[in-house]
C-alpha cells in the first residue's frame, strides 16, 4: 500500500465515521431520552437525501441552502412524528416498533413509486481537492468529516450545558421524577425528536452527496447506526464518537483486503468480539 492510498483511505475512514456518527446520534438520542427504538430513522435518512436532491437539482437552489432547508423540513416532520406516532404509545415499546416499521414500509414504497430505479445523487457541496505534501485529498470528504465532528461537539454542549439539555437528561433518567420537578416531558421529547430528525436529515444530505441515492439506502445505514450505538454503550451520547470512529476505520480499510460482503460480516464480527470483552459497550450500559 503506497502512501497516497493510505492517506486517501484514512480520509475515507474519517468521512465514513462522520456519517455514521451523524446517523447514530439521532438514533441514540431518542433511545436515551424516550426509550424509543426508532427503526424509521433509516427511512428519514433516505427521504432527506431525496429532498436535498430535489431542492438542489429540481429547484436550482445552492447546495448549502438546500442542506439547511432539508434540515428544517425534516425537523418539522419530527414534530409530527413525536405527536402522532410516539406520544400516543409512549412506554409501549412493541407498538412503537410496529409504528416505526410501518413508517419504513410507507416511506420506502412511496419513494420507490416516485423515483423508481432512476439513479440520483446530491451534487457536491464543495468541489476540488487539497494538495498537501504530495497528497491529494477531496475537499468534500474533509467537509463531511468536519461537519460530523462539529455537530457531535455541539450536541454534547447542548445536552450538558443548556437548560433544555439538562431537561432531556432528567427525562432520560426518570420521566416520572422529571414530571414532578415541573418539566414538560412531552415538550422535551418533541425537542429531542426534532433534533434526531434534523440529524438524520444532515446525515442523509451529506451521504447523498457521497453515495448514490435509492429508496433503500437507509437500511444498511441503520444497521451501522445500531452497531455504533451498541459499541458506544446504551445511553452514551459522547461514546458515539468512539463507536463511529471504530466502525468507520473498519469499513474503510477492510475492503482493501476483503470483498464487500465479507467486509460487512467481518466488521460485525469485530463488533461482537469487542462486546464479548466489554458487553456494556465502551462508555454505557449493557445492550
Amino acid at each position: 500500500m503506497d502512501a497516497q492510498t493510505l492517506a486517501s483511505t484514512g480520509i475515507s475512514a474519517l468521512m465514513l465515521s462522520a456519517i455514521y456518527i451523524l446517523m447514530a446520534l439521532g438514533f441514540a438520542l431518542l433511545l436515551s431520552v424516550m426509550g424509543v427504538l426508532n427503526f424509521a430513522h433509516s427511512a428519514l435518512y433516505m427521504v432527506a437525501g431525496y429532498i436535498c436532491y430535489e431542492f438542489t437539482v429540481g429547484f436550482g437552489l445552492s447546495g448549502w441552502l438546500s442542506l439547511i432547508l432539508t434540515v428544517v423540513v425534516m425537523g418539522a416532520f419530527g414534530v409530527f412524528l413525536e405527536r402522532f406516532c410516539f406520544r400516543p404509545f409512549f412506554g409501549d415499546t412493541n407498538r412503537i416498533i410496529v409504528i416505526a416499521l410501518a413508517l419504513i414500509v410507507i416511506l420506502e414504497s412511496l419513494m420507490n413509486i416516485l423515483v423508481g430505479t432512476a439513479v440520483r445523487k446530491v451534487p457536491d457541496f464543495i468541489s476540488g481537492t487539497i494538495k498537501f505534501s504530495g497528497f491529494q485529498v477531496s475537499q468534500q470528504r474533509i467537509l463531511v468529516t468536519f461537519i460530523g465532528a462539529a455537530v457531535l461537539i455541539a450536541l454534547i454542549i447542548l445536552i450538558q450545558n443548556t437548560r433544555r439539555g439538562q431537561q432531556m437528561l432528567a427525562v432520560a433518567q426518570d420521566f416520572v421524577g422529571a414530571t414532578l420537578q415541573g418539566i414538560n416531558i412531552y415538550r422535551t421529547m418533541a425537542f429531542a425528536t426534532v433534533i434526531a430528525c434534523a440529524l438524520a436529515a444532515l446525515a442523509g444530505s451529506l451521504g447523498g452527496a457521497v453515495y448514490y441515492l435509492n429508496p433503500f439506502i437507509g437500511d444498511q445505514m441503520l444497521v451501522k447506526a445500531i452497531e455504533v450505538v451498541i459499541l458506544a454503550g446504551i445511553g452514551s451520547i459522547s461514546g458515539v464518537f468512539a463507536g463511529g470512529l471504530i466502525l468507520g476505520i473498519i469499513d474503510a480499510f477492510l475492503p482493501m483486503v476483503l470483498s464487500g460482503v465479507a467486509t460487512d460480516a467481518t466488521g460485525l464480527g469485530i463488533v461482537v468480539l469487542i462486546l464479548l470483552f466489554r458487553p456494556q459497550g465502551l462508555f454505557g450500559h449493557e445492550a
